[in-house]
């Protein structure tokens, strides 16, 4: 159930080097041709994202700034595990105001995404790619699900339920040194919410969020105007 770490700049490097003209293959991933072109539209985009801040390792050099700069930090986030059940997940996200969590396993390593959408969705196939692309607990009217008596319904359907059975497996990943406006373009272009941040050995160090991203380019416009 681990965590594929599409945007790893090492793993990136390393796929480049090995062979220049074909993407690298994740274990179990079907053969080229075979994924939506929308899928692998995204999943390049990915690609692009995780090359580290040109003279930056973790920290602003040179004007160029990376997700390290603004991401919330590990230590401050809400995690859960596989085996975290939805009910205990649905109460933290009611508890915390947040609209999800990263997975880790035991050793603290990604090994998947949640959304509160995610948690009530129990009828749709999970963990396959592409999710929490529009995911709120308080939906618009025009949303998937539109009553009171529809969430009611839907959590009648969490009892026994636990994480692992409901998360999206293999999430996108960022690392620190990635460059904060590949991460922006990569949150923007595919409508998520939230990108987890790793290690090296894919253990999670941090998430950047929308919400960082807009603290971001305020704090920057501040600074830029104090300088000038």
């Amino acid at each position: 159930m681990d965590a594929t770490l599409l945007l790893s700049a090492d793993a990136a490097a390393l796929a480049a080097r090995r062979c220049p003209s074909t993407p690298a293959r994740r274990p179990g991933q079907v053969a080229p041709g075979r994924r939506p072109a929308s899928f692998r539209s995204v999943r390049a985009r990915a690609a692009a994202a995780a090359a580290p801040a040109a003279g930056s390792v973790t920290g602003q050099s040179n004007g160029v700034y990376t997700v390290g700069d603004f991401m919330t930090r590990r230590e401050n986030l809400h995690v859960v595990k596989p085996t975290t059940s939805v009910d205990e997940a649905l109460e933290m996200l009611v508890q915390h105001r947040i609209s999800g969590f990263p997975v880790v396993d035991d050793n603290g390593k990604l090994v998947g995404l949640v959304s509160d959408y995610d948690l009530l969705a129990l009828d749709s196939v999970s963990g396959n790619g592409l999710a929490d692309t529009n995911t709120n607990m308080f939906p618009d009217v025009d949303s998937t699900w539109k009553t009171f008596r529809e969430i009611q319904i839907l959590l009648s359907k969490t009892n026994g339920k636990v994480i692992g059975d409901v998360m999206t497996s293999s999430p996108i990943a960022v690392r620190e040194n990635t460059n904060l406006d590949a991460a922006t373009r990569l949150l923007l272009e595919t409508k998520y919410r939230r990108l987890p941040v790793v290690d090296s050995t894919g253990k999670l160090v941090g998430m950047i969020t929308r919400g960082n991203v807009v603290r971001a380019a305020l704090k920057i416009k501040k600074k830029s105007e104090e300088d000038a």
